[in-house]
């Protein structure tokens, strides 16, 4: 019944719709501090709904056949951002146990033992001790005091800091990060993205390597010249270790004329990417800029409840998440 309404939703041919998911993490069990995000057993569950309702294709196909009318029905493509080492440990088993591909979008600057600035706090705000944050007279002093009592609190704690976090200046934005991963009493750890070693296997595994920019700047908050040197520098430090060409791209943060501009859709083209994805929320339709096709992945637990959203998401196009 779900395969025949997707087929009717996400027809094929000159009339055909992509349906590109969008995941992050999958963690090798259920994050209290992340309820939504999926974790091995979610993961594996939720890769047998997609098997049997999509036809899963490499992005780097289903964007060439979506502009050239050649889509099948019920096209789908599985995308990775910022290279986190359980895409490796955890997701990609699973993957290949369902015969999936996916492509992984990795921040090459984090490579090696890094660590973006958010995973700072939401390390932080998982691991501590504490029931209160006091950051008085730090460089985070404007969140005040936060409560940290219960898995609710930490939540909402988090996401204060985050959006206090996200659009600052990026020193600005460090030392905001550090000053709340210092009252913590939290040592954050240094193995939460992937190596070099893990990113060759994704790729030797059949997995598509995409760019992600070498530190996941809000490319609209840098300079042009620093813009294009992000996101050159990452495509070629890709290809250096996957000795391939890396043809697929992802806008860091990704909200179009929020995060990124007409300025950088351009850019992308110079560099030599092909297909290149927003977080813009819908499917994409052979009028879609391939450098800037949507994604959508619903957050429903049930089955019914993910079919539906999915169903529904096949009525929009790139529409702009939150």
């Amino acid at each position: 019944m779900i395969r025949a309404a997707m087929a009717l939703a996400k027809p094929g041919g000159a009339a055909a719709h992509l349906q590109v998911f969008i995941f992050h993490r999958v963690h090798a069990r259920p994050d209290p501090l992340f309820p939504s995000e999926p974790d091995a057993t979610r993961f594996d569950r939720l890769c047998t709904w997609l098997r049997h309702w999509f036809h899963v294709l490499p992005l780097d196909e289903a964007a060439e056949r979506l502009q050239e009318g050649r889509l099948p029905a019920r096209a789908a493509a599985i995308t990775f951002d910022d290279g986190y080492r359980d895409n490796h440990d955890v997701a990609l088993p699973i993957l290949q146990r369902h015969g999936l591909t996916a492509t992984f979008f990795v921040a090459t600057g984090f490579l090696n033992g890094g660590r973006m600035w958010n995973d700072d706090a939401i390390e932080a705000l998982r691991g501590t001790k504490l029931s209160r944050l006091d950051l008085a007279g730090t460089a985070a002093e404007s969140l005040g005091a936060l409560d940290l009592g219960d898995w609710p609190a930490r939540r909402r704690a988090l996401s204060q800091v985050l959006t206090a976090a996200k659009y600052l200046p990026a020193t600005e934005r460090a030392a905001f990060v550090a000053a709340v991963l210092g009252a913590s009493q939290v040592r954050a750890s240094d193995r939460l993205m992937m190596d070099d070693a893990q990113v060759v296997a994704l790729h030797r595994a059949g997995m598509q390597i995409g760019g992600h920019t070498v530190h996941h700047p809000i490319l609209r908050r840098i300079g042009d010249t620093e813009a294009r040197e992000e996101i050159c520098s990452g495509k070629a430090a890709l290809e250096a270790l996957i000795q391939a060409p890396v043809t697929l791209f992802a806008y860091p943060n990704g909200v179009p004329d929020v995060d990124y501009d007409a300025r950088h859709v351009a850019m992308v083209r110079e560099a030599g990417f092909t297909a290149a994805v927003s977080t813009s929320m819908g499917c994409g339709d052979r009028h879609s800029d391939p450098l800037q096709l949507p994604r959508f992945t619903p957050w429903d637990a049930s089955r019914t409840r993910y079919a539906l959203r999915l169903l529904q998401a096949a009525r929009w196009r790139g529409q702009r998440a939150g």
